[in-house]
This record gives C-alpha cells, sequence and structure tokens, in this order.
C-alpha cells in the first residue's frame, strides 16, 4: 500500500501505543481518523499527527458504544478505510497487583466491555467500509497467551480480544491479525517498557509491507518486524 494514500482508524489514540501508532503514520503522510473518550488528550495527539504530516479527524468515541463508533465511522471516512487499529484498551488497578482470584465483578466487566467487546465493535462496523484488501491490527501481548501473576480480568480480556481477531481473520475479505509490540511502557504497564515511539513503526510495516497471508489470523512482533526490514 501507498502510505501517503491510506486512511487509518486508530481508536485509544489519546496516548500511549495510541497515539504513537497514529503520528507514525502521520509521518508517512497518511489521514488519520482518532477516537478516545478523552477530547483534550486526542486534539493534542491530532496536533502531533499534522505536525508529522499527515491529516487529522478526531472524535470523542467511547468504543463500548457501537453507535457512535459507526457514526464516526459515516461521517470521517470519505474514501475507504484501510487500515483499523482497535487500542483501546483499559485495566484495574496497577498491573501485576490484582490477581482474577480477587478482581471485581464491576472491574471485569469494565475490562471486557472495552478491551474485547470494544474490539468486536470497532471491527465490526469498520469491515463495511473496508476494501477487501484492507488490514486490521488488534494490538496485544504475551499476557494475553501466557499465564502471568496479578493481571486479573486484563489479560482475560486480552485473551478474548484475540479471539475476536482470529474470528474476524476466519470470516471478513479483509486480513486481520494480532500485532504484539512486547512490554511498551503505558499506563497498561505501569511505565514499564519500550518508549511506544520505538514500537509504532511495527503497525506501519505490518499495515502496508507484511503479505496479507502471514498478517491473517497470525500473530506478529518485533521479532518479524526487525528481520524483515533489516
Amino acid at each position: 500500500m501507498e502510505t501517503d494514500d491510506l486512511t487509518v482508524l486508530v481508536t485509544g489514540a489519546s496516548r500511549g501505543i495510541g497515539a504513537a501508532v497514529a503520528e507514525a503514520f502521520g509521518q508517512e503522510g497518511a489521514h488519520v481518523v482518532l477516537c478516545a473518550r478523552d477530547a483534550d488528550a486526542l486534539g493534542t495527539t491530532a496536533d502531533a499527527v499534522e505536525r508529522a504530516g499527515g491529516t487529522a479527524t478526531a472524535r470523542a468515541v467511547d468504543v463500548r458504544d457501537e453507535d457512535a463508533v459507526f457514526l464516526l465511522l459515516a461521517d470521517a471516512v470519505d474514501d475507504d478505510l484501510d487500515v483499523v487499529i482497535p487500542a483501546a484498551a483499559t485495566i484495574s488497578g496497577d498491573p501485576g497487583t490484582v490477581p482474577v482470584t480477587e478482581e471485581t465483578y464491576e472491574a471485569f466487566d469494565e475490562a471486557l466491555a472495552t478491551n474485547a467487546r470494544g474490539v468486536f465493535a470497532v471491527c465490526r462496523e469498520a469491515v463495511a467500509f473496508m476494501p477487501p484488501d484492507g488490514r486490521v491490527l488488534v494490538p496485544s501481548g504475551s499476557v494475553a497467551r501466557e499465564p502471568e501473576p496479578g493481571m486479573g480480568a486484563y489479560a482475560v480480556s486480552k485473551a478474548a480480544a484475540e479471539g475476536v481477531a482470529r474470528g474476524f481473520a476466519a470470516d471478513a475479505e479483509q486480513a486481520v491479525g494480532v500485532v504484539d509490540p512486547g512490554l511498551v511502557a503505558t499506563d497498561l504497564t505501569g511505565g514499564r517498557g519500550r518508549d511506544p515511539a520505538e514500537v509504532a513503526g511495527l503497525f506501519v510495516w505490518a499495515a502496508t509491507e507484511l503479505p496479507a497471508g502471514e498478517l491473517n489470523g497470525g500473530i506478529v512482533g518485533l521479532r518479524d518486524w526487525k528481520r524483515a526490514t533489516r
């Protein structure tokens, strides 16, 4: 894909991986449609996208509201939507301190609503706006696949999000896969890990250069990116 012709939707774009990925696509000249619940922080990301050389459309949208997601897409996507990155996510408590045996029902419901159902809602609404060669990149991490103490409902919800990605990979025309950037310093990791800007290029590569057959239904990570771009 030609990056300067891309229209890209990034949810959870107000901070963390979402904000860094949005700016990285801006550097490629893409039109980036941004959404998050924090309108002020979202405006900061939109400014960064445009300073980087792209164009931005920003809307305060909660991914738990599928009607709001649809209205965003209907209003903001003039041409085909090429890439979708559902990066919105939440965690209860400090990472590593909430055993699933002590997780509250309210926190469990919140995690699943945003991190899994939110991914489903974004994918479900977005595919109608995408061409067959469009791509969906679902951010995730090893916590979805490998037991890690104290990660509570967050780990469960990320496993569910990967299940959503596999379901769409099987049934949608578009290539849908999981992108695992490793441990990244965000609110979801307590600030531990790589700077989000260091891994944002992984998402641009997976959206534009990785063969669709290698993305669809799979998990791609930093090693794949670095090996391919040496």
